[in-house]
């Protein structure tokens, strides 16, 4: 039997992929599946499946947002999204640029770290070919 999958995980497999989302549910247990649940209808059904910016324009917004309040983590996984985006380096540069001014230098040169060595990866791992 196959399973019907929703508009937000359908959203949210394009965007990280579906290697990234099938560890997070063989990863998911009781305890954590409301909140898996809660992100994939609120942020991959309610605002990344929105129809007035592009997955490049959301990308590009998220990794700034991410990289200003330091969620390390995060901004590599949304790096490694712009594999799906179509958010590219030069995007990246720009909006760690605007967090370097409007977050504060010390987050940018966080994040400016984490995506060089995200985007290295990506490059390492797919031949050449990165955001």
């Amino acid at each position: 039997m196959t399973e019907t999958k929703s508009s937000g995980e359908r959203t949210r497999r394009a965007v990280l992929g579906d290697a990234h989302v099938d560890r997070a549910i063989a990863a998911k247990t009781t305890f954590d599946a409301p909140f898996q649940d809660l992100i994939t209808a609120s942020a991959w059904e309610g605002l990344w499946s929105r129809p007035n910016w592009s997955k490049r324009d959301r990308s590009i917004v998220t990794i700034a947002l991410l990289a200003a309040l330091g969620h390390e983590e995060e901004v590599a996984m949304h790096v490694r999204a712009t594999a799906n985006t179509g958010a590219t380096e030069e995007d990246i540069c720009e909006a760690l640029m605007h967090v370097a001014i409007y977050a504060g230098v010390p987050a940018a040169n966080t994040a400016f770290r984490i995506a060089k060595r995200t985007l290295a990866e990506m490059k390492s791992t797919s031949g050449g070919s990165g955001a």
